[in-house]
């Protein structure tokens, strides 16, 4: 029998232990054993769970205790994470975790413990939920070079964007929707703001890349601006708007989380509500996606399960080449430096500035498309690539005209 122990409690943490009670026998067969949760760190007493008597407040007892070979870290943050998560590895245990921003700041250090103990530092559940995209993507796609991922990684923001989409109305009504259905938090920052994705495409770009970047070197843009007015148009040009991660693999990695333009033609375009997509392109495999609820109490505590059975029966230390190396900012390629096609909306308070606007608009650049909203309001759609310090340069010029409204919108392209 293989003993685990499960720091902290709450809703991963408590899922992991319904998850290794109610599906036993399965669990056994992949594991090669049965699993036995033997302690539950956390702050809190639990008088009513079945697990009440299992329930301690320290960690040594977890280090000593030579029968427990994985610990699941189930915590959040980084702070006692890490310090938990490295002395359970120098222990001799295997960590599985599903802390994205544990594993996005500190994840060469972690592997590194890990290969240094012989034991495995597994992350599964860290992006995705219970989306296989990472081991797939150190294990199935290992022999092929990684040039892009593209990805839906917030389910909270992709329902917003849904909602507004489907039903109009303004990105505040949305989100308090959201919040209503308990798929935003009460601080929603993380998930609007772009963190929550920024630090998933950064594990998703180490793992294609072997280059983990710093965080002040990845770009993270806000969802808070997006209008109905720019779905409308989104919609006008045969498209939508999504949050997307995006990794491109180039001299130096290049990554970044925007809302993006997405057209129909995209299988992007038409992941909905919570769910999340991965899209990997290789050299040789092509293109590859990877569907499914990106969160949520089960399928990410059956993906931490899943891990907590390959570092049991072997097959997790195969993982371990997957290893990270923590590279400074000047190994990053500005986000803003990779050229995209754009489309930009202005909005004007009289007919000669939209016709001023529009001008120099098409001095600046090749369209794709035009769309009138009406006489004042239009949006273009560039067919040129551009980088941010260009279209920074035309859009001043725009904003400069007497009658344009200020804060001329523009969205990088998907291709």
């Amino acid at each position: 029998m293989a003993n685990i122990a499960i720091l902290g409690f709450g809703v991963v943490g408590g899922g992991i232990a319904l998850v290794v009670d109610e599906n036993k026998d399965r669990i056994k067969k992949s594991a090669g054993e049965e699993v036995y949760v033997k302690y539950v760190l956390d702050l809190r007493e639990f008088p009513d769970s079945p697990y009440a008597d299992r329930v301690i407040h320290d960690i040594g007892p977890i280090l000593a205790d030579d029968s427990v070979t994985v610990v699941c870290e189930a915590m959040g943050g980084t702070k006692p994470a890490l310090d938990f998560s490295l002395r359970a590895l120098r222990a001799g245990k295997s960590v599985v975790t599903s802390n994205k921003e544990l594993v996005a700041k500190h994840g060469d250090e972690l592997l590194a413990a890990a290969r240094e103990n012989g034991v495995c530092y597994l992350y599964e559940a860290a992006v995705g939920g219970g989306i296989p995209a990472l081991r797939s993507l150190k294990t199935s796609l290992a022999s092929d070079k990684i040039s892009r991922v593209a990805g839906i990684l917030n389910g909270t923001t992709n329902y917003i964007l849904t909602r507004m989409k489907n039903e109009g109305g303004s990105f505040d009504d949305a989100l308090a929707e959201a919040k209503s259905l308990g798929y935003a938090e009460a601080d929603p920052t993380a998930d609007v703001d772009g963190l929550d994705a920024q630090r998933k495409i950064m594990i998703l770009s180490a793992i294609a890349s072997g280059k983990l970047a710093p965080e002040s070197a990845v770009k993270a843009e806000t969802l808070r601006n997006v209008s109905e007015l720019d779905l409308n148009a989104a919609e006008n040009f045969g498209g939508t708007v999504k949050l997307i991660g995006l990794f491109e693999n180039g001299d130096k990695p290049c990554l970044g989380v925007a809302p993006f333009f997405v057209m129909n033609d995209n299988i992007l375009a038409h992941v909905d509500d919570v769910f999340n997509a991965v899209c990997a392109t290789g050299a040789a495999t092509g293109d590859v996606m990877y569907y499914g609820r990106g969160a949520g109490r089960y399928p990410t505590a059956a993906a931490m399960v899943s891990d907590v059975c390959a570092a049991i029966n072997g097959s997790g230390r195969l993982e371990l080449p997957s290893a990270f190396e923590k590279i400074a900012d000047d190994g990053v390629k500005p986000f803003d430096e990779l050229p995209f096609r754009r489309m930009i909306r202005v909005k004007c308070s009289a007919a000669s500035a939209a016709q001023s606007a529009r001008e120099i608009i098409e001095n600046a650049f090749e369209l794709d498309s035009f769309y009138a909203e009406d006489e004042v309001d239009f949006c273009a759609l560039t067919t040129d690539a551009i980088e941010a310090a260009e279209l920074a340069e035309v859009i001043g010029a725009v904003e400069a005209v007497d009658g344009v409204e200020a804060g001329v919108v523009s969205y990088r392209v998907l291709e």
